[in-house]
């Protein structure tokens, strides 16, 4: 059954696969670009004959992180079995693998456009991605960033021969870099005032829509996700706010001011189109959002990832006001024999007692809001606090903001193609916690969600509609 099934669905359209991925408009030209559309890998194993298989790629050699990759193998036998596997190592070389197991077409092609994935690895079905999505850390609890964006991830593919459990023969290999600073794109150290942040400011002379982007409790500067989304067009300053140079060390008390001042950076920016900037923010780094678009001036858009509407893990000041972080009771925290948290239930209802101190005054704000929502975040319950701030705007005579929801996507939902993270080691809990997410719908959602904000933004930072809607 399978081997009909297989051979019917590798006939389909090669194209099948991008009305899965529909982007908004073509993606970014890929950066420095070797070798024809479609190459083969690298030399084929050693000792095996010049006929033997080759891995083809489209784009060739390199390729932006959010952009999707087209993967195939020529020179196979007629429904020849074999295993394809994936390898990437992040800065720390940690090692990220998936693997998947095919049958080629009766032509000895290949094209996982057109070939479902059988049972037995990483994933099954037809999944084109899936050989990037489903990378899995080696080290238990490791989640795959990006430290340094000036250099690409180097995806290592193999081709082995049958469906053991154990690889057999090595047919072909190749490599791929996954790159994320399109060719022009500019990234600038901001070092002005208290500011510690980077911008990234796309080709061309400008000005730019602007967006100032946060990230959550793991501190730092992450840069990712700004250089990526720079690279369709976006001034995007990445903002650390703690655990980063000079900046506090600890996640105790953050004063809104410090913020206020990058707000004013961009405002005054030339690069920047006006009159006002957009905010980007998951999980910590989205109350943070909500806390600037409510207190601040010259927020015109707000997309929030998995973020709550109530201050939590620090107090928040600003001028004469603070807000005091969302109870949280221990106890409510499960663990399981694996030593996992689920911490779902760990923080107060905003909406009852002292805890209604906490909850942000976002109907203050003079600005659009996008929530964005992982059905299965184990974090917090994310869609509680989109719906009520929801009805908070409401109530108050304020526009009702978009809420796109996405059913068994977790808490990380990060730019495209990044792997699941399920548990890893969460700061202010000081152990492993669950994320939640099922792989193949939160992937779905990550390419989703990444159009979503790019035309919400466009929307109200330049007037310009995009055509994406939610296809799930």
């Amino acid at each position: 059954m399978w081997q009909v099934s297989a051979r019917s669905l590798c006939r389909a359209s090669s194209r099948a696969w991008q009305r899965r991925l529909p982007w908004p408009g073509p993606a970014p030209a890929a950066p420095r670009s070797r070798g024809p559309a479609w190459s083969p890998g690298t030399a084929p194993a050693q000792g095996l004959s010049s006929m033997a298989p080759s891995i083809r790629l489209s784009p060739a050699a390199r390729s932006l992180f959010d952009q999707p990759l087209a993967i195939a193998v020529q020179g196979l036998g007629p429904r020849q079995q074999v295993t394809l596997r994936t390898s990437l190592r992040d800065e720390t070389r940690e090692l990220f693998q998936a693997s998947a197991r095919y049958q080629a077409g009766d032509d000895g092609e290949l094209d996982l456009a057109r070939c479902p994935a059988l049972p037995g690895g990483s994933f099954s079905g037809l999944e084109p991605m899936g050989l990037l999505w489903a990378l899995q850390p080696q080290k238990p609890f490791w989640r795959l960033v990006k430290r340094d964006v000036q250099s690409p991830f180097l995806l290592q593919l193999e081709v082995f021969e049958g469906h053991g459990e154990r690889h057999g023969r090595l047919l072909a290999q190749a490599q791929h870099e996954r790159a994320f600073l399109r060719d022009g794109v500019r990234r600038i150290p901001v070092r002005e005032g208290r500011i510690r942040a980077t911008l990234f400011l796309p080709p061309g002379s400008g000005p730019f829509p602007g967006i100032i982007d946060l990230y959550g409790t793991g501190g730092g500067l992450p840069e990712y996700r700004a250089c990526l989304l720079a690279n369709h067009g976006f001034a995007v300053l990445a903002l650390a706010f703690y655990g980063y140079e000079d900046l506090p060390k600890e996640m105790k008390e953050f004063h809104l001011e410090y913020f206020e001042e990058a707000v004013n950076y961009m405002l005054h920016h030339t690069q920047v189109k006006g009159p006002g900037i957009g905010l980007l923010g998951h999980s910590k780094g989205g109350d943070l959002c909500v806390s600037m678009a409510s207190f601040l001036k010259g927020i015109t858009a707000t997309a929030l990832i998995n973020a709550s509407v109530a201050n939590v893990g620090a107090v928040l000041r600003y001028k004469d006001i603070t807000i005091p972080p969302l109870g949280m009771n221990p106890k409510r925290v499960k663990v399981g024999k694996s030593g996992i948290a689920d911490i779902i239930d760990a923080l107060n209802s905003p909406l009852e007692g002292p805890d209604q101190q906490s909850f942000i005054p976002l109907e203050k704000a003079e600005c659009c809001f996008l929530f964005i929502v992982g059905q299965d975040d184990h974090n917090w319950k994310s869609e509680f606090f989109a719906v009520e701030g929801s009805k908070r705007l409401q109530a108050h005579g304020k526009e009702k903001p978009e809420i796109v929801c996405y059913p068994g996507a977790g808490h990380y939902i990060e730019p495209p193609f990044f792997p699941m993270c399920a548990a890893s080691m969460h700061l202010l809990f000081g152990k492993p916690v669950m994320w939640g997410g099922e792989p193949k719908a939160h992937c779905e959602a990550q390419i989703d969600a990444w159009q979503q904000i790019q035309a919400f933004f466009h929307k109200h930072l330049t007037g310009e509609l995009s055509e994406t809607s939610s296809k799930l």
